[in-house]
Formats: structure tokens, C-alpha cells, sequence
């Protein structure tokens, strides 16, 4: 758990899982923070093994990752029937002593929209935001223009962009995403959803806040969390030696991504302009 008003770059490495406790008065919520890589999978499965995790609550503070990681991930979320949202766990001091609280300043960019959702029940808190763009060549795309491509290349980015189209629909999201994250080349800055586009993509489903977190008591000081808007960008881990990369900044303007430094999964992660 973070504490408040620390820089953080967490969300720049590869994803992990925390259960946050808010006993006694609340049931708590998993945090997951970080890219998505060909581990991910894996490292949440071993999380959620020796716990009910079924319509548990997401809190996701992510810089994208793997395309079809992030998709395989989604269609666990759903079928637990899980809730999403965007936010990042801190500890604050209350009259009761330090608690778990959610703030709105975090990052989904890139696939976290797609893991975003995959809940059952969608929240975007006032302050969040959720960046989109298309998917990319993980190897190339650190300066996508001067790079060659082949067939076999395309081929694997019409497949990819197949499966997610169909995860979208599957997941009940709108064509609209899709549109908004495609427009937007690997060179150009990652594109915030505004609010009415978080809706048009039907990114959000509620704007109850106590929809998607546990109720607290009046004593501890909760951010309030009201919708708001998003950007994106996604890497695809295949067995191909050319996965697509969807990654965003997670710099409140966008820069540059920064990947994994590490292999993770077979893959490392190429940084994104």
C-alpha cells in the first residue's frame, strides 16, 4: 500500500495484487497496479487461490500491457464477477488510527481500459484518468515511422485487433472504444476520454461510487470518487517474436511509457512515444 504523496511508478512495472483489509466494517478490495505482461495471468490466479474473490472490487492504476494477457485476465474478472474501477490505495490517519482509503489520482492507460472493462459494475472517479490508443509491435514501437514491417506483422495486429473487438463486445463495451483507441497512432500523445465518451464507450455503468466500494464509516476521511474521464495504449504477448505493445505514460502529460526493464513472460516490454 502506498503512502499518500509519494511519487509513484509502480504502475510502469509488472502488475501485482494486493487484498486491501478494511475490517471490520468493510469487506475490502484487490488493488492492481502495474503493466500487464505474460506472468500476469499466472501471478493472479495464484492471488486469488486461496481467496473468495467473487464480486470483489478492482482498483486498477495501470500503464496498459500485453493485448491478449489483458484480455485472458478480463475474462477471468468477469466470469468472478468482479467490479472496476480507477483509483490508488493509500493509508491515511483517521480518529480510529491509520486506514486504507481509495484516491482518484491514478492512471488507466492503454489495455487497463480493457481491463477496466471487464468488471461487472464500472466506476471512473472525478480526477482518474483513462488514455487510449491503438495497438502496436512491441519491438518497433519506440519509433514506429523509421521501422519495417512485414506481412507476417500485419497479420498479427489484424488478429489482435480482432480479439479485442470481440472482447469489447463481449464485455458489453461500444464500438466507440474501439474507434477512439484506434485513431490514435504510437507517435501521437495518448488520447483522455472525456466523460461523455466514457459513457458513449459504456466504460462507466454507475456513478454511485458505494456501487463499485465497500461503505465506511463516517470517522474515516474516504476520497470522494465522481466519474470522470480516460486514455489507453496495449501490448500483445503471442508466441509470434513480435507481440503488439499497448502502453501509456503515466505522467499526468503524456510522454513517454516505461516499460518493464526486466523480461517478464518470454517479453520486454519496448517503451511507447
Amino acid at each position: 500500500m502506498a503512502q499518500a504523496g509519494a511519487v509513484l511508478e509502480e504502475r510502469k512495472l509488472p502488475m501485482r495484487f494486493t487484498w486491501v483489509e478494511c475490517a471490520p466494517d468493510c469487506r475490502g478490495w484487490i488493488g492492481a497496479v502495474g503493466i500487464v505482461t505474460g506472468d500476469t495471468v499466472r501471478d493472479f490466479d495464484e492471488f486469488a487461490r486461496e481467496r473468495d474473490l467473487k464480486g470483489a472490487t478492482v482498483v486498477l492504476d495501470s500503464s496498459g500491457g500485453s493485448v491478449n494477457d489483458a484480455i485472458a485476465m478480463g475474462r477471468r474478472w468477469r466470469k468472478l464477477g468482479l467490479l472496476t474501477t480507477v483509483g490508488l490505495t493509500v493509508e491515511q490517519d483517521t480518529a480510529s488510527g491509520p486506514r486504507p482509503v481509495v484516491m482518484p489520482q491514478a492512471y488507466c492507460e492503454s489495455m487497463c481500459a480493457f481491463l477496466l472493462l471487464a468488471g461487472q459494475t464500472r466506476y471512473v472517479p472525478d480526477g482518474a484518468h483513462v488514455r487510449v490508443h491503438q495497438i502496436w509491435m512491441g519491438d518497433r514501437a519506440d519509433d514506429p515511422r523509421a521501422a519495417t514491417y512485414t506481412a507476417q506483422d500485419l497479420m498479427i495486429v489484424e488478429r489482435d485487433i480482432g480479439r479485442l473487438a470481440k472482447f469489447t463486445f463481449d464485455m458489453g463495451g461500444s464500438g466507440d472504444l474501439l474507434l477512439l483507441s484506434l485513431n490514435v497512432p504510437p507517435w501521437e500523445d495518448l488520447h483522455e476520454l472525456s466523460v461523455p465518451e466514457l459513457r458513449l464507450t459504456n466504460l462507466v455503468t454507475t456513478d454511485n461510487v458505494a456501487d463499485v466500494l465497500p461503505e465506511r464509516r463516517t470517522d474515516v476521511p474516504v476520497a470522494a470518487l465522481a466519474p470522470k474521464a480516460v486514455l489507453d495504449r496495449f501490448v500483445s504477448a503471442t508466441d509470434e517474436p513480435t507481440p503488439l505493445a499497448m502502453v501509456s505514460p503515466s505522467a499526468p502529460k503524456p510522454t513517454k511509457t516505461a516499460e518493464a526493464a526486466l523480461p517478464t513472460g518470454g517479453l520486454v516490454l519496448a517503451p511507447v512515444k
